[in-house]
């Protein structure tokens, strides 16, 4: 199953947002989340946070949902709206989770955040700021996107452990690289066809800039 966290600060276009909500199993907004999936005309199955970054005047949206699918946590808790989020999905049974939202550089904090929880073994699979793409491409697995000859593609380990990949499709292959903490790979190029990176260890975080 497939899930989708929406929440606050800048995300991708309603007509971009659509499309990565289509297919999804279960879609969850965390606080101001709710006005970005409803701003794409989409209809979230739970809401969930303690609701400070929704203005007085949007409260209002709330009323038009079953109350046992909103959740709402007080302002000093020990986890994120976000992390609430990834949760509650993963309880409903997603084992594929999307995060759509969080971009911006007003609060770097919430997005060093958002960045660390791809760090963790039940972190997001694939996170949609305001632009580009962040995907985690866990140990055996392969990575495989159709993108425009020329875009952008950087990667990143994961985790505290040596790691290794493959890759096709890219101006500089990964093959071979020994990757450990700190190191990172950016501003590769995608060439003619679809890429594939596939995680020999360790896992990592691929960026798609189109």
């Amino acid at each position: 199953m497939r899930g989708i966290a929406f929440i606050g600060g800048e995300s991708p276009e309603p007509d971009v947002l659509r499309k990565i909500a289509r297919g999804a199993d279960l879609l969850a907004a965390a606080d101001s989340g709710l006005i970005i999936c409803e701003g794409a005309g989409l209809k979230p199955d739970w809401i969930l946070g303690d609701m400070d970054s929704l203005p007085q005047h949007d409260l209002a949206r709330l009323d038009k949902y079953p109350g046992e699918r909103g959740l709402r946590y007080p302002v000093d808790k020990d986890f994120t709206d976000t992390e609430l989020a990834l949760a509650l999905l993963r309880e409903q049974g997603c084992d594929e989770i999307w995060i759509a939202g969080g971009g911006g550089s007003d609060r770097l904090d919430h997005v060093f955040a958002i960045r660390a929880l791809f760090e963790r073994d039940d972190g997001p699979d694939k996170w949609f700021p305001g632009s580009g793409e962040f995907c985690c491409v866990k140990e055996g697995r392969v990575l495989c996107e159709n993108l425009t000859p020329g875009s952008l593609v950087s990667v990143f380990p994961l985790g505290g452990e040596a790691c290794q990949a493959q890759s096709n499709g890219l101006k500089w292959p990964l093959n071979g690289l020994a990757w450990k903490p700190g190191s990172f790979g950016v501003s590769n190029v995608a060439l003619e066809g679809p890429i594939e990176i596939r995680s020999v260890r360790g896992r990592f975080m691929v960026i798609f800039k189109q």
